[in-house]
């Protein structure tokens, strides 16, 4: 299959992105944990981000999910629709509870940490027969997955899998973020590669890079320099046949606000590297990487080509990182001001 038929199919209808939605705890001011007497509190999650980043660029997002029938469940499910997302495949329910993770927000030489509290989760005790991807993806041309989904449980992992064979058997764009947790593979006590792999082998677009595709092929790939994550993403794409599409970032840490970040594409016969641009003064890390995916998708929907499409992803993931939340607010105009040099006050 060509990677511009899959472009093709991206653009011809909406998206559905399929994951657990979870309340985020922060501490405010870069306190630890055990000094904050408070806790901002914020809806988010991988898939989630990458919906309401959609919807706010003006594309039609549906979420599948589940959520306890609960205030915390009203609150995520308010939160979803106040950003345009549509929400008919989210349902509310009476068993488990809201998955939660805290943040202790970093600064200077102290990196940022995260602690996840979702275990029994709505999301996670949901059976995988719960979900009818007939009605899903009626008006649906793409669906957007994470490794975080398949990390959680036997359940979880089984409901992506079906999602994916199921988005396949109707011809729909399937893409998959690696993001991978080694927290949460790691309390289950399996090997993940499996799981990953079948994920990624239904997968037309993946956001990896090197380390993932090391850890899926049990063979180390370096990631220093463009000749090197060529190779890398060469070697996905003679494992998985159905992969046409791979999209990167590469981070370079000076300090916890101080970073460099650049992006890159890389198809079975083309290639495209952003120059590394500075992000300095930041003010929330978590998110970027769904922002980057944003972007990536937002372009390839909209007929641009895998430079822009690059582009486009890290000025989203670069925005990002100046907006509070999970959430990446950012607009087609605010984006296209952002690629043209427009950083100056907006009047």
């Amino acid at each position: 299959m060509a990677t511009n038929d899959v472009f093709t199919r991206l653009s011809s209808g909406g998206s559905l992105c399929f994951g657990e939605i979870l309340v985020r705890l922060a501490t405010p001011d870069h306190r630890l944990l055990s000094q904050s007497p408070s806790l901002d509190v914020v809806v988010g999650g991988a898939e989630a981000n990458v919906a309401v980043g959609l919807a706010t660029l003006g594309r039609n997002v549906r979420m599948a999910s589940r959520l306890p029938a609960n205030p915390l469940g009203d609150l995520a499910l308010r939160a979803l629709r106040s950003h345009g997302v549509d929400c008919r495949g989210i349902a509310l329910s009476e068993i488990g509870r809201m998955g939660l993770y805290f943040v202790e927000t970093g600064t200077g030489l102290r990196a940022s940490r995260i602690v996840y509290d979702r275990k029994g989760s709505s999301f996670a005790l949901s059976p995988a027969a719960d979900y009818d991807w007939s009605e899903l993806f009626d008006g649906i041309s793409h669906l957007h997955l994470s490794g975080i989904t398949p990390a959680l449980c036997y359940g979880t992992a089984e409901a992506a899998i079906h999602a994916a064979q199921a988005a396949r058997a109707r011809n729909i764009v399937v893409s998959f973020d690696g993001n991978y947790r080694s927290l949460l593979w790691d309390e289950r006590g399996i090997d993940p590669r499996p799981i990953l792999a079948d994920l990624f082998s239904l997968a037309d677009i993946a956001f990896a890079n090197h380390r993932d595709v090391s850890l899926l092929l049990g063979r180390t790939y370096a990631g220093d320099g463009p000749a090197r994550r060529r190779q890398a993403a060469e070697a996905a794409f003679s494992v998985f046949p159905n992969l046409q599409l791979m999209a990167s970032t590469a981070r370079r840490v000076e300090e916890a606000d101080r970073q460099f970040i650049a992006a890159r594409i890389d198809t079975r016969d083309d290639e495209a590297q952003t120059d590394e641009v500075l992000i300095s003064s930041i003010v929330d890390r978590i998110g970027t990487g769904d922002a980057f995916a944003t972007g990536v998708l937002y372009a390839l929907a909209n007929d641009r080509d895998i430079a822009q499409a690059a582009r486009s992803g890290l000025a989203l993931a670069a925005l990002k990182h100046g907006i509070a939340g999970d959430f990446c607010l950012v607009t087609p105009a605010q984006l296209d001001g952002f690629l043209a040099g427009d950083v100056d006050v907006q009047r």
